[in-house]
């Protein structure tokens, strides 16, 4: 395929070709079989976060176009962009304060730290000098790739010296891109004679199959009660129960400040409801969305939809106060009408930058993709009544601002 004159196409990459981790597979195979049927979300946490072998755990982050995945800051800088305003918003609520650090969990290539960062010296305001950017990964060495791609756009003194998640803040902010949707959940499905949860266990050909078994804790049950779910018979879904203590881990070093949580997510009834028989796990191998966690394990991104109820409570708990609730393409609307024109009217823009600034804000404004992606936003010692002008809903013909 050769394409249209002047632009290149790039061959779509085989998710088979990731392989999977041999000696990850092998170590739970072992103690499966040492051990017996493990939930699934002891399963989940090996996948993802076995050091030196779990997806996370590798040195090539997964977003990204030569990745598995796109995020919204991958999809285009102005992403992050709108983010720093709503974090100046929150900023100039708390009068100003200086030092102000922001520490992103999952920070991954660096994507959301660039735009962010790059955005708030565009915007040529007082925040810039006052930030301090504290960037966490689970994998240590992702941190110098994040370094180095700072560096390259000048931004890199903006960086906190050493990675110290639990060093107290007086204000700041902690933005979460796409964090919760990779905590490990536990698979459940519903019967006639009361909940059942899905373990991992093998078959005899040593294959990873599931395996129903009396829940291994009751808060299973509890969480769906208390969110009025009833699964049909067969009806199979995944309940996170870590979400409360990443949380309160992620948020408790902040005095004042913002916390900002940006992942797909839904209401008890959309995550759980009956028109979704088997759940929302999904996996993510070069831009291939599958279903089958057991494959390229190690290789392969495992995700969920987040609970927006179940958020919202662990976020009480938390001690944290709400702010507001918008959608990614709502965030970016509202940031201005002035962040496209900035990327278009810089010297030396090109007809392709125009191209990739178009094909982004497709994919960030488009309410069944990125667009449709929830942001949440609490706040801890934020005054009263606070109003952040960047979770505003935008009215629309026949519709209502919120």
């Amino acid at each position: 395929m050769t394409g249209t004159p002047g632009y290149r196409v790039e061959p779509v990459p085989d998710p088979e070709q990731v392989g999977e981790d041999e000696a990850l597979v092998e170590a739970l195979r072992d103690e499966i079989r040492r051990d017996g049927p493990v939930t699934f979300a002891q399963f989940m946490v090996r996948a993802l976060y076995e050091p030196g072998h779990g997806y996370y755990r590798r040195e090539e982050p997964g977003p990204g176009r030569a990745g598995d995945f796109i995020t919204a800051p991958e999809a285009h800088p102005i992403f992050g962009a709108a983010v720093g305003r709503l974090a100046t918003q929150a900023w100039e609520a708390l009068e100003r304060p200086n030092p102000f650090t922001i520490t992103e969990p999952g920070a991954g290539t660096g994507a959301l730290a660039a735009g962010l960062l790059a955005g708030l010296r565009d915007d040529a305001g007082p925040m810039l000098d006052a930030v301090r950017y504290r960037p966490l990964e689970v994998e240590p060495a992702r941190l110098t790739t994040l370094r180095a791609r700072l560096a390259a756009d000048d931004l890199e003194a903006h960086l906190t010296p050493d990675q110290l998640p639990d060093e107290p803040v007086e204000s700041g902010a902690v933005i979460a891109n796409e964090v919760l949707d990779a905590l490990p959940v536990h698979r459940v499905v519903g019967r006639a004679g009361g909940l059942r949860e899905l373990l991992v266990g093998l078959n005899g050909d040593g294959r990873f199959v599931q395996v129903e078994a009396e829940p291994t804790t009751p808060r299973l049950a509890e969480r769906l009660e208390a969110e009025a779910v009833a699964l049909d018979d067969g009806q199979v879904t995944e309940v996170c129960l870590g979400i409360d203590a990443w949380l309160a881990g992620a948020t408790n070093h902040i005095a004042r400040g913002i916390i900002v949580l940006i992942d797909y997510a839904a209401e008890p009834a959309a995550v759980h409801g009956p028109w979704r028989p088997t759940g929302t796990l999904r996996t993510f191998a070069r831009h291939a969305v599958g279903a089958d966690p057991f494959r390229h394990v190690g290789r392969q991104d495992i995700t969920a939809t987040v609970d927006l109820a179940a958020v919202r409570a662990a976020a009480a708990r938390a001690g944290l106060a709400p702010l507001g609730e918008t959608t990614a393409g709502e965030l970016l609307a509202a940031a201005g009408d002035d962040l496209p024109s900035r990327y278009l009217g810089r010297p030396g823009a090109t007809l392709q930058d125009a191209l990739t600034l178009r094909s982004a804000l497709a994919r960030l404004l488009d309410p069944r993709g990125l667009g449709g992606f929830r942001v949440l936003a609490f706040g801890r010692g934020i005054p009263a009544g606070v109003r952040l002008d960047a979770l505003r809903r935008l009215a629309r013909p026949g519709s209502q601002a919120r």
